[in-house]
């Protein structure tokens, strides 16, 4: 072919060679060094397999969860930059949005089902029948539970819960039965027709299968869960570095679990509780009782306040709440507008999405971390997404600023002093 072009062998040997010259030295080193190290890969090759060295012998090992029960827990622990320096203080917060249901709530909801079978009140693949009242996160992961342990789940609610938790319910196929909001003391309140629900069905010999009431506000495997789990994470996450637990509180399991935890290894720590608008559990901390101008504790029979947030605040001491309620040192009054401000501002300062109870814990956060000083350690819930709460909360915060850090804190917390969360009707006992 050489030939037949007209050029020698001799021509071609030295247009290569020159071009071989010409290249830098840097860049035939680099080629030297690639080649050398292809071959030392391939070196590694025995039989078609890389043989790993010693080092990585020693760190790779099976790592496999069983299920999306073994997905539950030890989750991250991150801090919010933004808070963290506008205060001073290092605030964390306890992502437990990235629990496979996508709430804290999967910790007690695991934990309520195991304590069942161990009891023997529930069977699985038997036609067991979970019931429970709750505003939406705790009945999701009920519904993932049962669905993965060989039981259905029936979950009793208040209409006015957000559209994204029914629909995410219904999709994890559990029975949904909205009820009216109603006080604790009506028998139609969804909590307790959750309960009737549960007796109905142990009391018809027509009907197969057995009903739990998994009863999450009385229910001591809540609290337990966090004692046992949450609250050890914690413990491990932050080296023992911890100064205050800021917390809101529904059923009252996560705080009390928390704080009887890393109470008896950190008898300095303070615990807070963050509280929405008509809930009583801020005049409980604060004064001894659920009292204010308009009421007395014990006689309450529909809300005075309103509020947009879903997941915490209550009128009643459960039993959940009262094991860890000597612990609660403060208690911090969120109002809507503080919260909404907050959902607004984590997303435009971190990109953080975060649901209402989570706005509140961090608005509490905030203000302790201000009251006390910077220089302090300060561990919060991230609860859940913002996701579950589009058609409710996250619709009355508006438009997200397209300019970055538009928002300041101090816009947040100056909300307090000069606007009214005075609404009517719809209870917060969730």
């Amino acid at each position: 072919m050489i030939g037949r072009i007209g050029v020698s062998p001799q021509l071609l040997l030295g247009f290569s060679l020159g071009i071989l010259l010409s290249a830098s030295y840097s860049e035939i080193c680099s080629f030297l060094s690639r080649l050398w190290r292809v071959q030392d890969e391939d070196s590694k090759f025995e039989g078609g397999r890389i043989q790993m060295t010693g080092e990585e012998a020693g760190v790779v090992k099976k790592d496999i969860r069983v299920g999306v029960e073994g997905l539950i827990g030890n989750t991250p622990l991150m801090k919010i930059k933004s808070l963290s320096d506008a205060t001073g203080c290092e605030i964390l917060a306890k992502v437990e949005m990235m629990n496979p249901g996508g709430s804290a709530k999967d910790r007690i909801a695991l934990a309520i089902v195991e304590w069942a079978e161990a009891e023997g009140l529930l069977r699985p693949n038997s036609g067991d029948v979970v019931y429970e009242g709750t505003s939406g996160s705790t009945g999701i992961s009920l519904a993932m539970i049962c669905r993965a342990k060989g039981y259905r789940a029936h979950i009793c609610l208040p209409d006015d819960t957000s559209t994204e938790k029914v629909d995410l319910l219904e999709k994890l196929g559990a029975e949904v039965e909205k009820v009216p909001p109603a006080s604790i003391v009506d028998k139609r309140q969804y909590v307790n027709q959750a309960r009737s629900r549960a007796i109905e069905r142990n009391n018809d010999d027509s009907i197969e299968g057995r009903g739990l009431f998994a009863d999450q506000f009385e229910n001591e495997a809540n609290w337990k869960a966090h004692y046992e789990h949450t609250g050890p994470e914690i413990y491990r996450q932050t080296g023992g570095q911890v100064d205050v637990v800021v917390a809101g509180a529904g059923t009252g399991g996560t705080i009390s679990g928390v704080s009887r935890y890393l109470k008896r290894r950190l008898p300095n720590l303070k615990v807070v509780l963050a509280d929405p608008p008509g809930s009583g559990l801020y005049n409980k901390v604060k004064y001894g009782v659920m009292f204010d101008i308009k009421e007395r504790e014990g006689t309450r029979r529909r809300h005075q306040v309103d509020t947009l947030v879903e997941g915490i605040g209550i009128n009643r001491i459960t039993r959940n709440f009262d094991v860890g309620r000597p612990l609660v040192d403060d208690a911090i009054r969120v109002t809507d507008e503080e919260s909404l401000a907050m959902a607004k501002f984590l997303v435009e300062h971190d990109g953080l999405f975060v649901g209402s109870s989570t706005a509140v814990n961090c608005v509490a956060a905030a203000k302790y971390a201000l009251k006390i000083g910077p220089g302090h350690t300060i561990v919060t819930i991230i609860c859940d997404s913002g996701t579950r709460h589009l058609s409710k909360f996250w619709k009355a915060v508006g438009p997200i600023s397209g300019e970055l850090g538009a928002s300041s804190l101090e816009d947040i917390l100056d909300l307090s002093s000069t606007t009214s969360t005075s609404r009517t009707n719809t209870p917060v006992n969730r």
